[in-house]
């Protein structure tokens, strides 16, 4: 049996092993090694884009229905049972005020480590992954004083869109949710 070994014709032209699990950026290596870039995972709520730390997402998966619970918020939307996990979805188009989602199996579920909870967000559709630079990320400016915009942490333009970019922990009181739902299964 002759043995498969990789010739100069299967590398590919320009191919820098020591660059192999890097960010690929117009950026150097240094940027990277120093944490100048993060990632963010973007999605879009109806005509807006935010994102969230690409660290604190643990899957992408496309709605299914889920099991409502009564005396919760409206913007929660269930539970879903993951591979043994309780997991709470929340409807971020309704979290934001917009109403509650219409869901249908083009929308998608983001299924998000807070801390040590486990929890899913119910979004319109997955955009890209961005990988940027801390030093592009322009802070949230104060439009009203009524508005509740703690859990941004930024904003920041890529190509031509702004992405908000979400605090995920700020953006429930996770305590407070853990309550009512443990309440309302009561």
């Amino acid at each position: 049996m002759a043995e498969d070994k990789a010739t100069e014709q299967d590398v590919p032209q320009g191919f820098d092993p020591s660059q192999i699990g890097l960010a690929q950026s117009a950026t150097d290596g240094k940027e990277v090694e120093s944490g100048n870039l993060v990632q963010f995972v973007s999605f879009k709520v109806d005509d807006s884009e935010y994102g969230v730390d690409i660290m604190a997402v643990r899957e992408i998966q496309g709605w299914v229905n889920v099991t409502t619970l009564p005396n919760t918020p409206e913007h929660v939307r269930g539970v879903l049972n993951l591979r043994g996990i309780i997991v709470p979805i929340f409807d971020l188009r309704c979290r934001f005020g917009n109403g509650l989602t219409d869901a249908t199996e083009l929308h998608v579920m983001i299924i998000i480590a807070v801390g040590d909870r486990t929890m899913g967000l119910l979004v319109d559709a997955v955009s890209d992954i961005l990988t940027i630079n801390t030093n592009e990320i322009l802070p949230v400016p104060e439009v009203d004083s009524s508005g509740d915009q703690r859990f941004l942490s930024g904003l920041v333009t890529v190509q031509e869109r702004m992405v908000a970019l979400l605090e995920i922990d700020k953006l429930f009181n996770i305590d407070e949710l853990v309550a009512q739902v443990t309440n309302a299964a009561e």
